[in-house]
């Protein structure tokens, strides 16, 4: 298979995805080069809402807009990680930047900025990331496992969770619904 580089892109799982950890999924892949891929699931929360998790880490809350607001399952690996996806992409310690939008932090310091309402403009808190190994993900789309799209950040931080799949799949201009289970080739 040809390389390509699906940074700033979204999976949308396939119906007939078998890995529960990712059926009916929108994964924003952050990073993806010729050591794998890294991404995040960013359309399934989990029960944790963000002020539970802020009281485990010892962090009080003056931002009252937090409240009610769900930690997503970013992947299945590193559970027990968080990682904050984020616009504007820079300003904190230990940030990825995935392009001049969008920013990846796995540091405390923006978790801070964030319970003082001093945070990123937008924000998703995840636990877990996404991983594929050298070639595995191209091998998982020539399987047909996945659709990929260029990436909205609007869908991302703007849209609730629940909406943000629809929407990614709209970009393809397609209805859902009209995508078979079943695996072929042309």
């Amino acid at each position: 298979m040809q390389s390509v580089n699906l940074t700033h892109h979204f999976l949308i799982a396939m119906p007939a995805m078998a890995d529960p950890s990712f059926s009916k999924t929108l994964t924003y892949i952050c990073e993806h080069n010729e050591q794998g891929a890294l991404g995040l699931v960013v359309n399934r929360p989990t029960e944790l809402m963000l002020e539970d998790m802020f009281d485990q880490l010892g962090i009080p809350i003056t931002n009252p807009s937090l409240k009610g607001l769900p930690v997503l399952f970013g992947g299945p690996v590193q559970l027990d990680r968080g990682f904050v996806l984020h616009q504007p992409a820079d300003g904190w310690q230990s940030t990825m930047t995935i392009n001049q939008e969008v920013g990846l932090t796995t540091s405390l310091d923006i978790l801070q900025a964030i319970a003082d309402g001093k945070g990123p403009r937008q924000a998703l808190v995840t636990l877990g990331y996404s991983g594929w190994a050298p070639g595995q993900l191209e091998h998982e789309l020539a399987q047909n496992a996945w659709l990929t799209v260029p990436a909205s950040p609007g869908i991302m931080f703007e849209l609730p969770s629940e909406q943000r799949l629809a929407a990614a799949i709209q970009l393809l201009g397609i209805d859902f619904s009209s995508l078979s289970d079943e695996v072929g080739h042309s």
